[in-house]
């Protein structure tokens, strides 16, 4: 199955686990679009709606298009009554648009599954002129606050962890410039998590290269990893770095 499509098949642990963006960031991201009631948003695939509420708290005129019909589905249940929502459920490579141009197009790791000599040019066709495009990304650090318990689970990995099917998307968020995009720049902001041994199970398994291990491997892996988090104390911290990718469209 296609990376891109394997999250659709687990749609509730996905909205439970997958890591939400703090409060700094989408201030940011608000600030840097100027976004309110006159903007119209795009994102890209919204997933269950991760970063989705505090775009939409600002009144602008949202659409979401997202590939998967069961993730779909729980964004329409969570957002399906705000007046400024709207959700397709589609590719947004290929999708019919209608000729509409979008204020801010952003995307919340997911325009990686995108290889980016389509993703760039298909982004700049949808933006307006002087349009911005914000990109979002997670980086999860479990090794600076856990060091003794990281080389406990990097030996699960060792002896578990073998991927069927490779990562190969080619995506750097750093290239924007290269397809044309201006004024653009970087901003890091942190905050932190933690997790009992089972938690931490659960959200490793909405990991997509997880997702495709074999039985047998996901399975070693796991329980390597639970046992060493439980002989912890049960606990394991991760320190989040939240990167916001920022550029724009020439005017």
């Amino acid at each position: 199955m296609e990376f891109r499509l394997i999250f659709d098949t687990i749609p509730e642990e996905f909205d439970r686990w997958r890591p939400r963006y703090c409060s700094e960031a989408f201030a940011a991201l608000a600030e840097y679009a100027a976004l309110g009631p006159d903007k119209r948003v795009l994102e890209i695939g919204p997933g269950t709606g991760q970063a989705t509420e505090p775009v939409l708290d600002t009144g602008c005129q949202y659409l979401g298009v997202e590939l998967g019909e069961n993730l779909a589905a729980v964004m329409r249940r969570k957002f399906g009554d705000r007046a400024n929502f709207s959700l397709i459920c589609d590719d947004f490579v290929t999708c019919d648009l209608a000729g509409v141009q979008f204020d801010l197009i952003y995307s919340a790791a997911t325009i990686q599954w995108i290889d980016e000599e389509v993703a760039f040019p298909r982004v700049m066709s949808l933006l307006k002129p002087g349009g911005v495009l914000v990109m979002m990304k997670i980086s999860a650090d479990y090794r600076t606050p856990n060091p003794a318990l990281y080389d406990k689970i990097q030996a699960a990995y060792a002896a578990y962890f073998h991927p069927i099917q490779p990562y190969t998307r080619r995506f750097c968020y750093t290239n924007a410039p290269e397809y044309g995009f201006v004024d653009f720049e970087t901003r890091k902001f942190t905050s932190r998590r933690g997790f009992t041994a089972d938690e931490f199970v659960a959200m490793s398994g909405t990991h997509c290269d997880h997702l495709a291990l074999r039985e047998e491997d996901r399975r070693g892996l796991f329980d390597g990893m639970r046992q060493a988090i439980r002989e912890a104390g049960d606990r394991i911290e991760l320190l989040d770095t939240i990167t916001l990718y920022l550029t724009r469209k020439p005017k």
